[in-house]
């Protein structure tokens, strides 16, 4: 939840790869769920990439194009989380420690 001045971090860039904001105090907003949501979707993708990424070390017989795509996909979840990651602990940062974060 953003206060009121506080601008949230979006979970997808802008032209340019430049990020993109939002400046709401209701979590309930439209854009606010949405960027939810998409930050669920993003997560749970990476997830599903680690699993992938265990089983081909594993593998004795992973290509070495088969590794370079799931690194590239690694990367770009990676970026995805750091974001969230950032976003979130943004917000957290500035919460009131006193309130409960659920």
């Amino acid at each position: 939840m953003t206060t009121p001045n506080e601008l949230r971090l979006l979970p997808w860039s802008g032209p340019g790869d430049k990020p993109c904001y939002l400046s709401t105090d209701d979590p309930d907003s439209y854009m606010s769920r949405l960027a939810d949501g998409i930050e669920a979707i993003q997560l749970g993708t990476a997830s599903e990439l680690l699993e992938e990424a265990s089983e081909a070390l594993d593998s004795q017989g992973t290509s070495l194009d088969d590794m370079r795509c799931l690194v590239k996909e690694l990367t770009g979840a990676l970026q995805d989380v750091y974001r969230v990651a950032t976003s979130r602990g943004h917000l957290w940062a500035t919460c009131d420690p006193h309130e409960s974060a659920y």
